[in-house]
């Protein structure tokens, strides 16, 4: 049996206006992970590995969830979104919004231009990150047991489009949808990964928790 737990890393500093000022968690970050891994613990607790990217707030989800990492990938590493938006306004003009409801007709744009080649002078090709997403998810996937990733929303929606086969438009509508510290499982099944679950928070339905559900 193969399965893949896929863990998106707590609440960031979102109030951040570069890469180095928003990779680490926020109050709430710590919170919602620590949530998570209590839950885990109560389920099911066992890993064959536990794989962080090299990112802060991956490796302080992990920590705050009172899980040890086995290993970290850069693989799993969030595409550079600051350098995106910076690209999006001086080659395009298009500024990146104040409000949560603008962000969430900006981001499509954003990622249609970058998949498109129409981002120069950035860190990383669309390409690029879709190549070392599939390659590192096949590669788990060829091992046997359980694999979780704390990983980025953007390597989850990367890695949906490839399991269900997505367009980027829909890929990218998953990533806004993927909440913070969310689990989603993949499973090996006949010579492919397919999807069990996508965006799970069993760890925030009390009702008492409901403010701790956040996407940014």
């Amino acid at each position: 049996m193969t399965e893949i737990i896929l863990i998106r890393h707590g609440q960031a500093n979102s109030g951040a206006a570069d890469e180095a000022g928003y990779d680490r968690l926020s109050e709430m970050g710590h919170r919602q992970a620590a949530w998570l891994g209590e839950w885990l613990n109560a389920t099911d607790p066992q890993f064959d590995r536990i794989i962080t990217g090299t990112l802060t707030r991956q490796r302080q989800t992990a920590a705050a969830m009172g899980f040890a990492s086995t290993s970290e990938d850069a693989r799993l590493n969030e595409l550079t979104y600051f350098d995106l938006a910076r690209a999006m306004e001086v080659q395009h003009g298009v500024a990146a919004p104040d409000s949560a409801y603008d962000f969430y007709r900006y981001m499509p744009q954003v990622i249609s231009h970058w998949a498109e080649d129409r981002l120069v002078d950035i860190p990383e090709t669309f390409g690029s990150f879709h190549t070392r997403t599939v390659a590192m998810i096949e590669e788990i996937a060829a091992q046997h047991g359980r694999s979780m990733l704390v990983t980025s929303g953007g390597v989850i929606g990367m890695v949906m489009r490839h399991v269900l086969g997505l367009d980027t438009d829909s890929m990218t509508r998953m990533m806004l949808r993927t909440h913070n510290s969310s689990v989603h499982r993949l499973r090996y099944v006949h010579g492919q990964l397919v999807l069990d679950s996508f965006n799970a928070t069993p760890h925030l339905d009390a009702a008492d928790r409901a403010h701790a559900r956040t996407f940014i």
